[in-house]
């Protein structure tokens, strides 16, 4: 067994998930897994926890992150640009907000949005759907790893991509004794949402994040794990039948929308409507991930097709 000790960090978030947990591993290396939100109360919060455990921020020695999202990178800005940041190439983008990435990710919404049905009053919209990017940092990252990789200072731990909630999402696992630190990949009260992104640079088509998802579910099958220590809420420690239960409601949804489209052919706009009529307007990201997810599985599956009306796409049942 390892003679590392980890400690769970958590503090509260602005976002309708609530708080999130980070993880401090004492080891060869101080090094804290996640970096939550930018907001004086998380920050204050987190030097308060640390306190109790024995240690200030200028320990750490570096930080892991498990994927780019703000609420688990934002602290990263409170701490010297020389604390060595590891995580995805994938995050990079995010991390750093250049302002032509930030330009091209406004034009691809822009463009893919359109196509999606959505009406111009919500077009005009798109600059308050970054608005959480407030609550992110801006840096660089020291190193990137991937599939495979062994981290410095972090004996016995290896990367294991899982890309679906995030394109740069990735969980570390410990072989020895079974225990995964998870991110959102695996939230045990929650299901992770598969968040659209634009296509990475040299690549041409979007991702697919839901089928992204699915995959890198299955793929924990191929581990024997006996906890998996999470972003948000409690450990999960049932991983097969959570893992099934998550795969089987999302089957679920995505027959739910084939049942509307057996109906009438529908834009992927009016298919989010549908789906979340009370929230739509409010959580418009969110809302429009979930809709394309559950019409990509259904296109992928060879349910539905789509074809072009006009600007914008329409999918009907086969």
């Amino acid at each position: 067994m390892s003679n590392e000790q980890i400690y769970r960090i958590t503090v509260p978030t602005p976002f309708a998930v609530g708080d999130v947990n980070m993880y401090l591993i004492k080891g060869e290396t101080l090094t804290l897994v996640d970096a939550g939100v930018k907001t004086e109360e998380a920050w204050q919060m987190f030097q308060h926890q640390l306190r109790q455990l024995g240690f200030t921020p200028s320990d750490i020695e570096q930080v892991v992150l498990t994927h780019h999202h703000p609420d688990h990178v934002g602290l990263l800005d409170y701490f010297p640009s020389s604390l060595h940041v590891v995580g995805h190439i994938k995050g990079e983008r995010w991390l750093s907000k250049a302002p032509e990435f930030l330009e091209k990710d406004q034009q691809f919404f822009e463009q893919f949005l359109k196509e999606c049905g959505v009406e111009n009053a919500f077009l005009a919209q798109l600059s308050e759907m970054r608005s959480s990017l407030r609550y992110s940092c801006r840096r660089s990252l020291s190193a990137t790893i991937q599939e495979g990789d062994a981290i410095s200072g972090l004996s016995g731990w290896t990367v294991i991509e899982t890309p679906g909630h995030a394109q740069s999402h990735i969980v570390l696992y410990r072989e020895q004794d079974g225990l995964m630190i998870g991110g959102d990949h695996l939230l045990l009260a929650i299901s992770s949402n598969p968040l659209l992104e634009p296509p990475f640079n040299g690549e041409t088509e979007r991702p697919k994040p839901l089928l992204q998802y699915n995959r890198s579910l299955r793929k924990l099958f191929d581990y024997h794990i006996s906890r998996i220590v999470t972003g948000h809420g409690d450990d999960v420690t049932e991983v097969k039948e959570l893992v099934e239960k998550r795969l089987n409601k999302q089957r679920e949804r995505a027959y739910q929308v084939l049942d509307m489209l057996k109906a009438r052919p529908l834009s992927a706009f009016d298919v989010c409507k549908q789906l979340f009529p009370a929230v739509y307007e409010r959580e418009f990201i969110l809302t429009m991930s979930e809709t394309i997810g559950q019409l990509d599985y259904l296109e992928d599956i060879g349910k539905v097709v789509k074809r072009k009306v006009g600007e914008h796409y329409v999918y009907e049942a086969k």
